[in-house]
């Protein structure tokens, strides 16, 4: 296969697999990604590692989950030794540009307005670097979804519209160079904002509704009644989109749709990629927004390749895809090696072989949604596994959800008690379990295997598997030191001297 020597990536914020047309909602106007499928391959069953802005955002850009990287919760940034792609590209010859939202660096919703190592920062424009552009009145406006229909708003007015004239500017003047182009909108992220003729463009519509929208959630955890409310006693539930959303979603793919058309211009055999970082439940099993629930509606999201001479046109997968294994597979699409501290594999000969299974299953982990905030259910530890099939997710603090997404895609029913999922359940519940362990999970402990339905768990030790797992870094740390010599450890994954006195 080719090695990439231009790689674009462009994302979104808040939008699920069907607010994009080509994914079977012809009602949605996205006309630029809907070439960008044409083009390439749409990846139709594609997840979040967490459904929470940051935390998925740490997956894509270090090729680590959260719960490893420090990015569990929004407002809480990086661990100091955990790169992202742009440090390792750069440190390979490549030009690497960030342009847009960022949301890592541990600072509020807006970020720091400083760039990271490993990116350029002739280009680094995030949240801040925009609102710092503005007046004290302008600031206020650009929070306010009203100002879509004030007279004399403009593109030009948006976060989106600005990030999309820095791409293009890179573009156009670094088209020779081997690059990689990162460009994160906030689109459609609230405020919403957006002119005409997109502030009304879905003024009389109703986003289509699923029989989930009317779930009694008596089977389902206690933590989602919670967040259910009132909603749950509705007589005549819907979904609920809020005003401008849609609107937003049409407006952030014109604003693509310019990034494309100047890839194809100056730089026709790039390697692009789309996603977005998490979904929104709009009012399907009562809940509004994201957060501590591993449905379709918040975790599965678009993902498109386009790739001249790689990816077929019009073609789709309906393999597992996750967010983990986006850093590797670019990595290998440039030519070089997959790092050990990836926690995903390269998918690049799915894009190739939209045929070809990357994964036998996929993971999602939730931990909190804020720590700035309360609210959204605070802490409320989630692990996560789908096969194609089967969706098996523990919340460690209330009870845990089994559904048949075949056969049942709107999980509606709880298998996790059914008779006849038991052998199904007990598998994937033994993956989720070497997952936690084989990836470092700081959680992870003897409590995720005994479950009130695992009837065949082990019984319970202070020890747990009694292993000792260190991470292998070398590209940028030493290798770590056994504890018990303090010599270069030869095997990560090893088991712990347990003859040694415990209280020392």
């Amino acid at each position: 296969m080719k090695k990439a020597n231009r790689i674009v990536l462009i994302m979104t914020d808040t939008q699920r697999w069907d607010m994009v047309g080509c994914y079977g909602n012809p009602d949605m106007k996205t006309p630029s990604l809907d070439t960008l499928a044409a083009k390439g391959v749409r990846f139709d069953r594609a997840y979040t590692c967490q459904p929470v802005c940051g935390p998925a955002r740490s997956a894509i850009f270090t090729g680590t989950w959260p719960h490893f990287n420090g990015v569990w919760a929004n407002n809480q940034g990086l661990g100091d030794n955990v790169q992202t792609i742009g440090r390792r590209l750069k440190d390979h010859g490549f030009h690497t540009a960030y342009i847009g939202k960022w949301h890592l660096d541990g600072s509020d919703y807006f970020g720091l307005g400083k760039c990271p190592d490993g990116w350029d920062p002739v280009y680094w424009y995030d949240m801040r670097n925009y609102i710092e552009e503005l007046t004290p009145a302008e600031r206020v406006k650009s929070r306010i979804y009203e100002t879509s229909h004030e007279p004399g708003m403009t593109a030009e007015f948006t976060f989106g519209h600005r990030v999309s004239n820095r791409a293009i500017d890179f573009l156009e003047k670094h088209r020779k160079e081997d690059f990689i182009l990162t460009v994160s909108y906030d689109e459609p992220h609230q405020p919403f904002l957006c002119p005409e003729p997109y502030n009304h463009m879905y003024d009389d519509y109703t986003f289509p509704a699923t029989e989930n929208v009317a779930d009694s959630l008596a089977d389902k955890p206690e933590h989602h009644r919670i967040w259910a409310g009132k909603r749950l006693g509705e007589k005549n539930p819907k979904t609920f989109v809020q005003d401008g959303h849609l609107n937003s979603n049409s407006f952030v793919d014109s604003e693509i749709g310019r990034v494309l058309n100047a890839i194809w211009t100056h730089t026709p055999d790039a390697l692009v990629i789309y996603t977005s970082d998490h979904g929104d439940a709009f009012g399907a099993h009562h809940i509004t927004n994201k957060g501590p629930a591993m449905y379709d509606e918040v975790t599965r999201i678009p993902f498109i390749v386009s790739w001249p001479g790689v990816t077929p046109g019009s073609a789709a997968t309906s393999q597992p895809f996750s967010h983990i294994d986006l850093a590797p597979t670019i990595m290998a699409a440039a030519g070089l090696p997959v790092s050990k501290a990836f926690d995903g594999v390269s998918a690049l000969a799915a894009f190739a072989d939209p045929k070809v299974r990357v994964n036998d299953a996929i993971f999602m982990e939730y931990g909190r949604y804020e720590t700035d905030h309360d609210g959204y259910g605070g802490f409320q530890p989630i692990r996560a596994t789908f096969d194609g099939k089967y969706k098996l997710v523990v919340n460690l603090l209330t009870s845990d959800e089994l559904y048949d997404i075949e056969n049942d895609p709107h999980e509606m029913k709880n298998l996790i008690l059914a008779p006849g999922c038991i052998a199904e359940r007990n598998r994937l519940h033994d993956r989720l379990l070497k997952w936690m362990n084989d990836t470092r999970d700081p959680f992870r402990g003897y409590y995720w295997e005994r479950r009130p339905w695992r009837t065949d768990a082990s019984k319970p030790t202070w020890e747990y598997t009694g292993m000792t797992r260190q991470r292998e870094n070398e590209e940028y740390e030493p290798r770590q030191l056994d504890y018990d010599t303090g010599i270069e450890m030869t095997e990560p994954v090893r088991g712990k001297d347990l003859r040694l006195p415990r209280n020392l």
